[in-house]
């Protein structure tokens, strides 16, 4: 398993990897900002929150709030927000119906913050290694897990659980549900853990009634504005009982749920985090380094848009109006990450330090 899915089965120690640190114009002391106090971000692009994974078993998650126009940045911002801790392996966070909701998987808690003042408003519990949230209408959500074959039905209104959504040919404790995108009345969703396909929800019925092989352990998934489905998958690792091959990038076209294009890489690659501009025509991946690609090309790139040099990146983001690309460093899984901020060009402009294993952004524009 690579890059931070390996954090769910254990922590990885990495000693002596260089910090290769570019050119910048912000320093490790940025803008004070009180923990409770609303901000109200002047750009165009919001704020973007930072989930810190922190170290599994160890408690330690946390939550960073940068404010782009303003180059400042807030840490530690659940805990100064609430009073306790965000729990153990912050996953994802999404906004939807004015809240921000965070999957933390091993304290099985979803929480409900207000975006503004990072309050807590409400929490889902009784899940199973929460990993994404997607709703569906103001009333239904579905909740993704891993090492359970269900999807949980939510009522985000009450933050209770109503129903499941059983994946067919899933063992429990071995697979996993993850990202979710909509397209029509279907919700599709990438299935990672010891899984090798794309499934699609009926979201009417709350039923799965398709399935597609894309190749081993798609680990990601965004949805292009010409109506495409795009994966990556990992290729498994050396010795795995379910199987080791290239990963690639692969390309669906929703409607008909069939493979249009995949582009094979090399064995052992290790590719990871698939997103979109705001623009919903050109994807992103990391591949050690930071690749880029518009949904139209007929070839992946020769040479990628940002080069990893001393850096462990794990996670990648693309501002949703200026198209600046925000990339985490986990240096060694252990100290506190890194966050690179670089122009759609791919020149370096800011960087700052958030928490422990930063993995997953999301963008808040009020």
């Amino acid at each position: 398993m690579k890059r931070k899915h390996f954090l769910l089965a254990a922590v990885a120690i990495m000693a002596g990897i260089g910090i290769w640190l570019p050119a910048c114009t912000h320093s490790d002391t940025p803008g004070e900002i009180t923990g409770g106090d609303p901000i109200e971000p002047e750009g165009d692009d919001g704020l973007l929150f930072i989930l810190n994974e922190g170290n599994f078993q160890y408690s330690n998650a946390s939550l960073s709030v940068y404010d782009p126009a303003a180059a400042t940045v807030e840490n530690e911002a659940f805990i100064k927000a609430n009073g306790m801790k965000l729990g153990d392996v912050a996953q994802s966070m999404t906004i939807a119906d004015g809240r921000g909701w965070i999957a933390v998987n091993n304290s099985n808690v979803v929480f409900a913050i207000d975006p503004a003042t990072r309050k807590e408003k409400g929490r889902i519990e009784g899940l199973t290694f929460p990993r994404y949230i997607h709703f569906v209408s103001d009333s239904k959500a579905y909740v993704t897990q891993l090492w359970d074959n269900r999807i949980a039905i939510v009522d985000p209104r009450s933050y209770s659980i109503t129903g499941h959504i059983t994946v067919p040919d899933m063992a429990p404790g071995s697979g996993s549900t993850e990202q979710m995108v909509a397209y029509g009345d279907y919700v599709f969703c990438n299935c990672w853990s010891y899984q090798k396909r794309i499934i699609k929800i009926d979201s009417r019925t709350d039923e799965v009634v398709a399935s597609l092989e894309v190749g081993i352990q798609p680990n990601s998934l965004v949805l292009d504005r010409y109506g495409k489905l795009w994966t990556v998958t990992d290729g498994g690792y050396e010795g795995s009982p379910f199987g080791y091959e290239p990963p690639a990038l692969v390309k669906i076209d929703a409607e008909t749920f069939t493979i249009e294009r995949k582009f094979s890489f090399e064995l052992g690659d290790a590719c990871s985090e698939i997103c979109i501009n705001g623009a919903k025509d050109r994807i992103y991946w990391i591949n050690d380094d930071v690749w880029a690609m518009d949904v139209t090309a007929a070839t992946p790139p020769s040479a990628p848009v940002i080069r990893a040099d001393g850096t462990l990146y794990y996670g990648l983001t693309v501002a949703p109006a200026s198209g600046d690309i925000y990339v985490a460093d986990a240096i060694d899984y252990q100290q506190s990450g890194r966050i690179y901020r670089y122009s759609s060009e791919g020149t370096p402009t800011d960087q700052f330090s958030v928490g422990i294993n930063p993995g997953a952004f999301c963008w808040y524009r009020p």
